[in-house]
């Protein structure tokens, strides 16, 4: 029988399991072998792949609420078949050896481009394969949709956990003036650091006083006035800072180096304001940096992600079982209030390799926050809680152990 193969890709989210359960309960309501690639494109080129069979409806359930990769992801860059024919071959033996037609590939900008490559090689081998890209990524970074999944859970956690240290941070009576900094993930674009800014709506006293983007660069003429007005008129001053800052030359406030040969790693912004700033005014100051925790809060998932998370599973193997290759699954918005969306396909090439920055309309003039046209568009897809089921305290999460299938093809290494 021929078969579905899924695989996930990149930094992880809060509901890229509910993606991976609307795919498999896509393939058992249409009869079709369901397999999963473990740690995505690099799984399938080491032939580690598995077939999870039918599982009970409450197991697919716990697995949906379940952060991180079930099947686990990679960083990897596919190259084109003119610059890497082993790997291309390679892939292609391994799919033909286990039957597969229709590929998924769960995952941001990077993985859309992964999308775009082996439809291409597809065709130039002639081997009859429909690849459908399957968006998530917190970093909101992806051209073609609504929202990507993933940024819906990650905005909710950071906006919630800043309203909460904002509050602690105002209660607490000191005689010398006090910076806390935040530092969100966001790569290249803001959004994430944006979201915060909702606290404001409930809390604006207590911040976030600048929220910095890494579409407007750092200057310290438009930053250190309201710095020094918070600090004056409140005692203490609260700030947002995305990883991707860059000054006016174009350099990172911050970066912890490079991996892989060109993957940047970001990192440290936060630390490295907060130290200037309080070199400049002399103050006592806390940064927190939320890293992991703002992708993996499923706990505090959205329901609207959640559950166009799991609807894009869902449409991804409509999509590939009717034949359309080299599109993204993406959603588009029709309503605000109750916020509705539907599915639809874009081409591969909006998505891949490109990056969605956040709106210059909804930054602030100073280049220090954001304006209320951006709350009015984000608040929609944070509303309402989903229950948490428990054990012992803690959320009744379920990491399957997949075993693999056995190998078909010749053992192989990355040349």
């Amino acid at each position: 029988m021929s078969a579905l193969l899924y695989a996930q890709s990149g930094g992880m989210t809060a509901v890229i399991n509910a993606s991976a359960v609307g795919v498999m309960r896509a393939c058992a309501a249409a009869g079709v072998s369901f397999l999963a690639a473990r740690h995505g494109i690099l799984g399938v080129l080491e032939e580690e792949l598995v077939a999870p069979g039918t599982l009970d409806s409450s197991v697919l359930a716990r697995i949906s609420r379940t952060p991180g990769g079930t099947f686990g992801s990679c960083r990897f860059d596919l190259p084109p078949l003119d610059e890497a024919p082993a790997l291309h071959e390679r892939l292609f033996a391994v799919l033909e050896a286990h039957e597969v037609r229709w590929l998924l590939y769960n995952g941001g900008n990077g993985s859309m481009d992964t999308v775009r490559q082996l439809h291409l090689s597809a065709q130039r081998l002639g081997y009859p394969l429909t690849v459908v890209g399957v968006p998530k990524t917190i970093d909101n970074d992806l051209l073609g949709t609504d929202f990507s999944p993933g940024y819906p859970s990650a905005a909710k956690y950071l906006a919630t956990s800043y309203l909460e240290a904002s509050l602690d941070l105002a209660s607490l009576y000191v005689r010398k003036p006090r910076l806390f900094v935040m530092e969100t993930m966001g790569r290249n674009v803001g959004w994430l650091a944006a979201s915060t800014s909702l606290v404001q709506r409930f809390a604006p006293d207590e911040g976030p006083h600048l929220v910095l983007l890494p579409e407007t660069p750092f200057r310290p003429e438009a930053v250190f006035p309201r710095v020094e007005e918070a600090l004056s008129r409140l005692g203490f001053c609260s700030l947002v800072i995305a990883e991707g800052v860059k000054d006016e030359t174009g350099r990172l406030l911050s970066m912890r180096g490079v991996e892989e040969g060109r993957y940047v790693q970001l990192g440290g912004a936060g630390m490295a304001l907060a130290q200037r700033l309080a070199q400049e005014f002399g103050v006592k100051y806390h940064v927190a940096v939320p890293d992991y925790l703002q992708r993996a809060a499923a706990h505090w998932a959205s329901p609207v992600d959640y559950e166009v998370a799991a609807r894009l599973g869902e449409f991804a193997v409509e999509t590939a079982l009717g034949g359309s290759s080299a599109v993204m699954v993406a959603v588009e918005r029709l309503d605000e209030a109750p916020c509705r969306h539907r599915c639809v396909t874009v081409p591969i090439d909006t998505p891949a390799n490109r990056e969605r920055g956040f709106p210059p309309q909804w930054i602030d003039t100073a280049g220090c926050g954001v304006n209320e046209a951006f709350s009015r568009w984000l608040l929609p897809l944070i509303e309402g809680t989903l229950s948490t089921p428990c054990r012992g305290g803690l959320p009744d999460v379920h990491l399957p152990v997949w075993e693999s299938l056995p190998k078909r093809c010749t053992p192989w290494s990355m040349p």
